[in-house]
């Protein structure tokens, strides 16, 4: 394996943070002691592990007759409770997610695996769900101090150290454990791998592949003095641990007394913890069960790993050790970029759905009975399947910095899909503060989006945008559910609600943070401040920078508020007469169809996820804030643009079919039964707006 040195496009230390966070990215399973002292529900028994493509964790029934599923002396009489269904989810969570790549390890791991994954305790799940659905700062590693006086010049920095630490750090009654760096890809089932450990002798503890590169030998170049090593020492991207031996050997003091002892003389560790894991096994050589070469096919610049294979099927996992990743170069290399974008690209919906027979995520209780009762023959079938389909959904798709903490500050919250992807530059040049966008896209698309982002200064500067990922199920756009999804993700205490092709004024940023300040919203005022619309005509126009210019331009017939000419009563409410002369917020009533931008605390209600496609879906919204006597105050300053583009594929099915004109009002009354279950009498001043013959956006 060769240095690792700073690469210069990541730049952020959040990036550099996860990708090292996640070469902790292992998959929790082996054989557990029993459920003594734990949560009802362990499962003891030793099963091997399977992982949907969403990457959460899932159980599967072990196979009957399956040897694997009866090894150590367990057979599924012993099991206890019943293992569940494989399409159930087994740990959640949420938060911000690996990086991309790390869907690849997944994607082939399911693929290729045929033996289910293990269900765990619930106090085994600290690391179980390692795709997605976890944190990266929830690891469960509080244990900075026992490695952060080793100096380190890997670009990850400490969490290039915390494989080190993991008998401690993980559950004590866990005795096995395979590591995953997270640019490995899974060629072979991943239960023969686990089942290398039946070759362990009683001393081994630590199962690895020779390093295939001439690195630790010492002759790469003049003045290289690499870490002491056993012969070309071994590759710490694929692991097999035995926990529950290193606790009982000391392996804390051991590696601790062996890097201390190095570090007398040698400046620091380059390659991280691959350094000290090779010190030690050169000090302590039975501790150390070589793999075979083919569990670490390792794809660096001067690798010899074509001494390993002779032919496709001999290959198990592949990694891209070189931090040029892809624009590596060696003499097979075009294969393994091939196989490398197969997956990256690969359906996740055909591997959760059409190979493992998981229609959809799990549903609650009541959702699932619904969706069984859904009638195939009703002409609103899609809408409502839609409403209840559960997507595959990456938060956090990219690396992101959170926001400081500010009492005031204000979140951009917008979905988009790919065909809106060119609009996002010119958004993070008009507002440049944090944003949370959910993106509407396929496997596919996730790619192009992500080769989008860096090849653009613009966006790929830009650490305080959250991106995430919901993947594209189903025959209508789920709105309302993506604007929930970038609504929830949102860390700022307000959140400016808006569309990704709206342009907000250069200042609104600032102007929006010093007018919650002023207005004292928050503890002491209940409001949604108003961010009056326009809209322009022309896909070149110069943008106004103040309130006067716009004015301007509106006098000019270069601007016009927003769907003046298509649906007026969507914004008349904001009265933009009155607009044009305050100085002052002003105080709105709500009326029928009013669909204002608006800025409202982060836990403000959400979107009703019943409106897919087109049609009254912020409607419903700004009713449910009407509903719980939110003020509408507009601000005299403030504003956003609408750009022109091409109509959306469900406009133009709301403007031509009857039935799906239908189906919206269907959805509409069903809306308003549970706002007069909801809030009662109150509710009966809605019945008026939603017996409209027509439906905005």
């Amino acid at each position: 394996m060769l240095p690792r040195r700073r690469p210069r496009a990541l730049g952020a230390a959040a990036l550099l943070l996860l990708l090292l966070l996640l070469l902790i990215g292992f998959f929790l399973f082996g054989e557990d002691p029993g459920c003594e002292g734990r949560s009802p529900g362990c499962f003891p028994c030793p099963l091997t592990p399977r992982i949907l493509s969403d990457g959460r964790l899932r159980g599967a029934a072990a196979l009957d007759g399956d040897p694997l599923a009866e090894q150590g002396g367990h057979n599924r009489s012993d099991c206890g409770p019943q293992l569940p269904p494989k399409c159930e989810a087994l740990c959640g969570g949420g938060g911000e997610s690996p990086v991309p790549s790390h869907l690849l390890k997944l994607k082939s791991l399911i693929l290729f695996g045929v033996h289910p994954f293990s269900p765990l305790c619930p106090s085994e799940c600290v690391l179980a769900c390692v795709g997605p659905s976890l944190p990266a700062h929830a690891l469960p590693f509080p244990r900075q101090p026992q490695i952060s006086w080793i100096p380190n010049k890997h670009y990850s920095g400490l969490y290039g150290l915390m494989k080190l630490v993991l008998p401690g750090a993980l559950p004590p009654g866990l005795a096995r454990v395979i590591v995953l760096d997270t640019d490995v890809t899974f060629a072979s089932d991943i239960a023969e791998l686990w089942a290398l450990f039946a070759h362990f002798s009683d001393k081994q503890v630590i199962g690895l592949v020779e390093n295939q590169s001439d690195w630790y030998l010492g002759n790469l170049w003049k003045n290289h003095r690499p870490w002491p090593a056993l012969g070309r020492g071994f590759n710490t991207g694929v692991i097999l641990l035995q926990l529950d031996r290193l606790r009982r050997a000391g392996w804390e003091q051991m590696w601790r007394l062996t890097a201390s002892r190095e570090l007398l003389t040698l400046p620091a560790t380059s390659l991280a913890d691959q350094d000290i894991f090779n010190a030690v096994i050169k000090e302590h050589p039975g501790l150390v069960q070589p793999l075979p070469c083919i569990w670490n096919v390792q794809l660096s610049d001067h690798t010899l790993a074509e001494r390993c294979y002779s032919q496709a099927s001999d290959l198990k996992v592949i990694h891209w050790n070189s931090p040029k990743k892809l624009r590596v170069k060696n003499k097979h290399v075009e294969f393994f970029r091939n196989f490398y974008l197969t997956f990256m690209e690969y359906d996740g919906n055909l591997l959760r759905r059409e190979l493992f027979g998981c229609p959809s995520q799990a549903l609650p209780g009541a959702e699932q009975q619904a969706l069984a009762q859904l009638d195939e023959e009703d002409t609103c079938f899609e809408f409502r399947q839609q409403q209840l389909t559960v997507h595959r959904v990456h938060i956090t798709f990219l690396p992101h910095e959170p926001p400081h903490p500010h009492p005031h500050d204000v979140t951009l919250v917008a979905q988009l899909s790919m065909d809106r992807l060119q609009m996002l530059e010119a958004l993070c040049r008009h507002w440049p503060g944090p944003m949370s966008l959910a993106l509407y896209l396929t496997d596919a698309e996730a790619q192009q989006f992500l080769r989008f982002v860096e090849a653009s200064p613009v966006l790929s500067a830009r650490q305080d945008v959250a991106y995430h990922v919901v993947y594209r199920e189903g025959p209508l756009y789920p709105i309302n559910q993506l604007r929930n999804v970038a609504l929830a993700q949102a860390l700022t205490p307000y959140v400016f609600l808006s569309d990704i092709d709206f342009l907000p004024a250069y200042s609104l940023y600032d102007y929006l943070r010093a007018s919650i300040e002023q207005l004292g919203l928050g503890s002491r005022r209940k409001a949604a401040l108003v961010v009056p619309a326009f809209e322009t005509l022309h896909y070149r126009f110069s943008f106004p920078t103040s309130k006067a210019e716009l004015l301007a331009l509106l006098d000019a017939g270069a601007l016009h508020t927003f769907r003046y000419h298509e649906w007026p009563r969507g914004h008349a409410p904001t009265d933009y007469a009155r607009w044009r002369e305050a100085e002052a917020p002003y105080r709105v009533q709500w009326a029928a169809d009013y669909e204002p931008y608006v800025v409202v605390p982060r836990d403000c209600p959400r979107y009703d996820p019943r409106f897919v496609g087109f049609g009254w879906n912020k409607v419903a919204h700004i009713v449910e804030l009407d509903a719980q006597e939110f003020e509408l105050l507009v601000l005299p300053e403030a504003f956003t643009i609408h750009l022109p583009h091409a109509p959306s594929l469900d406009i133009s099915r709301f403007r031509s079919s009857p039935t799906y004109r239908d189906c919206l009002q269907a959805l509409k009354d069903e809306f308003h039964q549970d706002l007069s279950r909801h809030y009662g009498a109150a509710a009966l001043k809605y019945l008026p707006a939603l017996q409209q013959p027509r439906s905005p956006a």
